[in-house]
C-alpha cells in the first residue's frame, strides 16, 4: 500500500518531463537530438499564423552548429541564431514545421540552453510580438552569402522600399544581386532593382530577393526597412536610466550623474533632465550640471534617455537635492593655476589647468571666453567647442566652491583655432544645370585638387519661406522677369535623374529605381572616393536670392528657414520626386551651407526684395545658421561649415555686410574676384565699353569712378577685421566679351563697344567658358597686362576678358603673399583641366 504514492509521484515526474511547460503563447520550439544531429520542431497552437521567426540558443563553449537544413545558422561565440528557409517562415495556425523542420550538425553531443523563439521562451512562455502589418525583412547568412527576403504583410502593395542595417566592426559586403548595395563604415544600404521594388500584398521578393557576399557570417546589429524595424515591430524606446546621484551641489547648481541606458531599437542620442515636469537640462553624456537654481531650496530630478528619433524612455527614480545655504561659507577657493591648451582644431580648443583648493570643497569651474562664461565643468579639463576657425580667443578659468564662492581668475590664455583647411583651400562651384548643355558631370571634377565643392543652387520657397526642394520647374529665359526664380528648382538633376555608366563617378550606371540618383548620388560617390572633400549646398545665387530679405526679416522667420534647410540638406529629408528622395535619402552628402545672397541691402536680380534692414538681418541670419548647426553637432559629433559668396563692390559691402561681426560665425568668405565689368545677355550692365572683369591690381587706364581690383577688394575685408585665413580669392573659369570693339587703346581695353559678343549658348550672350572661348573664338590674340595683371584677347572685333594660367599664377602667388586661405572658382564646367592645373600648381606648398 505504501508503494502507490511513490509510483504516482514517479509517473507525475515522467509526465512533467514529456510535457512542455504551460504555453502562454501557443508557440513552441521543441529540440531533439540523436547523437550529434539536432532538430527543432516549431509548433503554432495559436489561432493566427506565425510569420517571421528565428530561434536563438546557447551551446557549451567550444561546441559549434553547422550543416543546417531547411534553415541558415550563424554563430557568435556560444550564441547561435537559426533562421528558417522561406518556405517555413510562415506557420499557419494549428500547424508545425514538419516535415521541413530545421536540422543541423553539432561538433559534440550537447543540448541547447536559454532557447528563445523571437521574444518568447522556446517552451511557449512569454508574450508574443504582435503580428506584423507592413513590410518585414528576413535575414539569412551562410558560407559568406547573405540574403534579405522582404515580405508585405499589409493589404496594399508597397511600391518602393529600401533597407539599411549596421554590421559588426570590420565586416564588409560586396557583389549585390537583385539590387544595389553600398557601405559606409558599419552602415549598409540595400536598394532594390526595378523588378523587385514593388511588393504586392501578401507577397515577398522571392525568388528575386536581394543577396550579397559578406566577409564574415554575421548578423546585423540593427536593421530598418523604410524607417521601420525589419521584424515589423514598433521601435522599442531606450531603457530607463538608473543610478541617478548628485556627487556635488552648490547654492545655485547641482551636478548629476547616472548609468547609461540600454538602447532600444535605435541608438541613444542623449538624455533629458527634468525638475518635476519641467525640462531642466540636456546632455549627450551621463552627467550634467544644472545651473540657475535658488539657494537653500529642495529640488526633485529625474532623467529620461532619448533615441535618434527623439523617443524617450521612462523616467529614472526621482532624486531629491537641496541646494546649499550661502551663509554657511564665505571663503572663496584658490585660483586655478597654469591654464594651458592641450589640443585644438578649427572649431574647438581643449584646455587644462591645475586644481583649486577650498576648505569646504571645490564644486566646479567656470570657463570664460573674454568676459562671458562659455561653460561650467566639474573637472580640470574642458573642450571649448562652437568656435570659429582662424580666430584668436582669450580664456580664463575661475573655481567655484560648494557655496558658490568664486575664486580669482587663472592666468589668461590666448589661443588661435586652426584654419578650416591645412595648406590652401580650393573651392569650386559645381552648377546643377551643367549636366545639360555643358555636359559636365560630377565625375568630371578633379576632386583630388579640391578641398570644397559648392553645389549651386538651392532656392527659397516663395510661399512658406523655407528651403525649397522636390520641384522641377524651369525659369523664365527673360533675365528681367522679376518672377524668374519663383518656385523654381531641378529635383530631376539633383536626385532623380538616372546616370549612365559613362556619367557615373564609379562607372556604375543607375537602374532608375534607386531612392537617390542624379547629382546628389554622384556627390555621395565622389565623397566615398575622397573622404576629406567637403560638399556644401549653395543657397541663392543671382536668380534665387529674391526672398532672402524675407527669411531674414524676423527671429521667427530666421529660425524657421534655417531649421528647414538643415532638415532638407544636412538631415537629408528630401521630398519624394519621381520615386527618388524620402526621409534621410541625402543624409551625409552636404557638410554645410554656402550663403549666396545677391545682394543684402542692394538690388540684384530684377524683382529681388531688399532694404536697409538687410545688413543687420544678414548678420542675424548667419548667426542663426551657426547656432543651429552647432546644436546639431552636439548630437552628430560633426562640425558643419558655413561659407558665403561675398561682393567686390564697396557699395554692396557697405549696404549688406557687418564683416567684422559676421567673421565670428563664418568659416570662409568666398570673395568675388571677377565680374568687375561686363555686358549681360540682354545688353544690360556695360554694353558700350570694354573692361577687365578680374584685374589683380588697379589699372591706371580705368576710366570708371570706382576702380575695381582684386587687391582693393581683399584689402577692404582685411581692414574690416576678417582674418586673412578666412578669405578665398575668386577666379573666373569663364570670359566676358564685347563685339564691335574699336581697336584703339591697349588692344581693345577700355574701348567703345557695340554690346555683348555671341556667347557659348544663345541665352548667354557675352559669356563663354574658358575652354569654349579658346576653342571657339578664332583669331583672338591673347594679351597680358603686366600692370593690372589681367588677361584679354582681341580679334579685331570681339574683345574678351578672362583668367588664364598666366593670371592664375600671378594671383595665387599674390594671395599666398597675403596669407589668404586659398582660391575659389566659378564655375568648374568652364575649364577642362588647364585652369584647375594652374590653380593646383600655384597653391602647391
Amino acid at each position: 500500500m505504501r508503494r502507490i504514492p511513490a509510483l504516482l509521484a514517479l509517473l507525475v515526474a515522467l509526465l512533467a518531463l514529456a510535457t512542455p511547460a504551460q504555453a502562454d503563447t501557443g508557440i513552441t520550439a521543441t529540440f531533439s537530438r540523436t547523437g550529434t544531429s539536432g532538430k527543432f520542431v516549431v509548433a503554432n497552437a495559436s489561432t493566427t499564423a506565425l510569420t517571421g521567426w528565428s530561434i536563438k540558443f546557447d551551446l557549451p563553449a567550444g561546441v559549434t552548429a553547422t550543416n543546417p537544413q531547411n534553415a541558415t545558422i550563424t554563430q557568435n561565440g556560444t550564441r547561435v541564431t537559426l533562421t528558417p528557409a522561406f518556405y517555413i517562415n510562415t506557420i499557419p495556425a494549428g500547424r508545425t514545421t514538419e516535415p521541413y523542420s530545421p536540422t543541423f550538425t553539432l561538433s559534440a553531443a550537447a543540448d541547447p540552453a536559454t532557447c528563445t523563439i523571437n521574444t518568447m521562451a522556446c517552451d511557449g512562455s512569454g508574450t508574443p510580438p504582435p503580428a506584423p502589418t507592413g513590410l518585414t525583412a528576413e535575414y539569412s547568412v551562410a558560407a559568406g552569402a547573405a540574403k534579405f527576403v522582404v515580405r508585405n504583410h499589409g493589404t496594399a502593395a508597397v511600391s518602393d522600399w529600401s533597407l539599411s542595417f549596421t554590421l559588426p566592426n570590420g565586416v564588409t559586403v560586396s557583389n549585390g544581386q537583385h539590387g544595389t548595395i553600398s557601405q559606409n563604415g558599419n552602415q549598409v544600404t540595400v536598394t532594390p532593382a526595378h523588378y523587385n521594388k514593388t511588393v504586392n500584398a501578401g507577397a515577398s521578393t522571392e525568388p528575386y530577393s536581394p543577396s550579397f557576399s559578406i566577409s564574415a557570417n554575421a548578423d546585423p546589429v540593427t536593421c530598418r526597412i523604410n524607417n521601420a524595424n525589419c521584424d515589423g515591430s514598433a521601435d522599442a524606446p531606450p531603457g530607463v536610466p538608473t543610478g541617478l546621484t548628485s556627487p556635488t551641489k552648490t547654492t545655485r547648481t547641482v551636478t548629476l550623474q547616472w548609468n547609461a541606458s540600454t538602447p532600444g531599437s535605435l541608438p541613444i542620442a542623449g538624455y533629458d533632465v527634468y525638475h518635476g515636469s519641467a525640462l531642466a537640462g540636456s546632455s549627450t553624456t551621463t552627467s550634467t550640471i544644472i545651473t540657475g537654481l535658488a539657494p537653500s531650496t529642495a529640488y526633485s530630478f529625474t532623467v529620461r534617455a532619448k533615441d535618434t528619433k527623439g523617443a524617450q524612455s521612462g523616467p529614472s527614480a526621482a532624486l531629491g537635492v537641496t541646494t546649499n545655504n550661502p551663509a554657511d561659507d564665505t571663503t572663496p577657493p584658490t585660483a586655478p593655476g597654469t591654464l594651458r591648451a592641450t589640443a585644438k582644431d578649427a572649431g574647438s580648443i581643449t584646455l587644462a589647468w591645475t586644481a583649486s583648493t577650498d576648505d569646504k570643497g571645490v564644486a566646479n569651474y567656470d570657463v570664460y571666453v573674454g568676459s562671458a562664461v562659455k561653460q561650467t565643468v566639474s573637472g580640470t579639463t574642458a573642450v571649448v567647442s562652437g568656435l570659429a576657425p582662424s580666430t584668436s580667443y582669450t580664456f580664463t578659468v575661475k573655481a567655484r566652491d560648494v557655496y558658490d564662492n568664486v575664486s580669482a581668475a587663472s592666468n589668461a590664455l590666448t589661443e588661435r583655432t586652426n584654419d578650416i583647411v591645412s595648406g590652401y583651400a580650393r573651392v569650386g562651384y559645381f552648377v546643377q544645370w551643367g549636366i545639360y548643355g555643358r555636359q559636365y558631370f560630377v565625375k568630371d571634377m578633379d576632386a583630388a585638387k579640391l578641398t570644397h565643392v559648392n553645389y549651386a543652387f538651392g532656392n527659397i520657397d516663395p510661399v512658406n519661406l523655407t528651403c525649397l526642394q522636390g520641384v522641377t520647374k524651369g525659369t523664365s529665359p527673360n533675365p528681367q522677369d522679376p518672377n524668374q526664380g519663383d518656385g523654381a528648382g531641378d529635383a530631376e538633376a539633383d536626385y532623380s535623374r538616372p546616370m549612365s555608366a559613362a556619367q557615373s563617378v564609379d562607372g556604375v550606371a543607375d537602374s532608375g529605381w534607386e531612392p537617390l540618383r542624379g547629382n546628389y548620388n554622384q556627390l555621395k560617390k565622389l565623397k566615398a572616393k575622397h573622404p576629406e572633400l567637403k560638399v556644401l549646398i549653395s543657397l541663392g545665387g543671382w536668380t534665387y536670392s529674391k526672398y532672402f530679405s524675407d527669411v531674414a526679416a524676423t527671429d521667427a522667420a530666421r529660425k524657421k528657414f534655417v531649421s528647414s534647410c538643415i532638415d532638407v540638406y544636412l538631415k537629408g529629408n528630401l521630398p519624394v520626386h519621381n520615386g527618388a528622395g524620402g526621409p534621410g535619402s541625402a543624409a551625409g552628402i552636404f557638410d554645410g551651407f554656402d550663403l549666396d545672397w545677391e545682394w543684402p541691402g542692394a538690388e540684384g536680380h530684377a524683382g529681388n526684395h531688399f532694404g536697409p534692414q538687410d545688413k543687420v538681418n544678414n548678420t542675424l541670419l548667419v548667426e542663426e545658421f551657426r547656432r543651429q548647426m552647432d546644436a546639431m553637432s552636439v548630437t552628430t559629433g560633426k562640425r558643419y561649415q558655413l561659407t558665403a559668396f561675398t561682393p567686390a563692390d564697396p557699395a554692396k559691402i557697405e549696404a549688406g555686410w557687418e564683416l567684422g561681426r559676421v567673421a565670428r560665425s563664418m568659416d570662409i568668405f568666398n570673395v568675388q574676384g571677377y565680374d568687375f565689368h561686363g555686358s549681360g545677355s540682354d545688353n544690360s550692365w556695360e554694353p558700350n565699353r570694354t573692361g577687365h572683369q578680374g584685374n589683380l591690381h588697379p589699372d591706371p587706364d580705368d576710366p570708371y569712378t570706382t576702380k575695381f581690383s582684386v587687391e582693393s577688394t581683399v584689402q577692404a575685408y582685411l581692414d574690416a577685421g576678417v582674418p586673412s585665413r578666412k578669405i578665398t580669392l575668386g577666379l573666373a573659369f569663364y570670359g566676358r566679351g564685347w563685339q564691335n570693339v574699336a581697336g584703339g587703346g591697349k588692344n581693345g581695353e577700355w574701348q567703345a563697344a557695340g554690346g555683348a559678343a555671341p556667347g557659348q549658348f544663345p541665352e548667354e550672350a557675352g559669356t563663354r567658358g574658358y575652354a569654349n572661348l579658346v576653342a571657339s573664338v578664332p583669331n583672338c590674340t591673347v594679351f597680358h597686362d603686366e600692370v593690372a595683371v589681367a588677361t584679354s584677347c582681341y580679334t579685331g572685333d570681339q574683345w574678351w576678358t578672362f583668367d588664364d594660367a598666366w593670371s592664375i599664377q600671378r594671383k595665387t602667388a599674390w594671395l599666398k603673399s597675403k596669407n589668404l586661405l586659398g582660391a575659389m572658382f566659378w564655375e568648374m564646367s568652364g575649364d577642362r583641366g588647364t585652369l584647375m592645373a594652374a590653380v593646383d600648381a600655384g597653391l602647391r606648398q
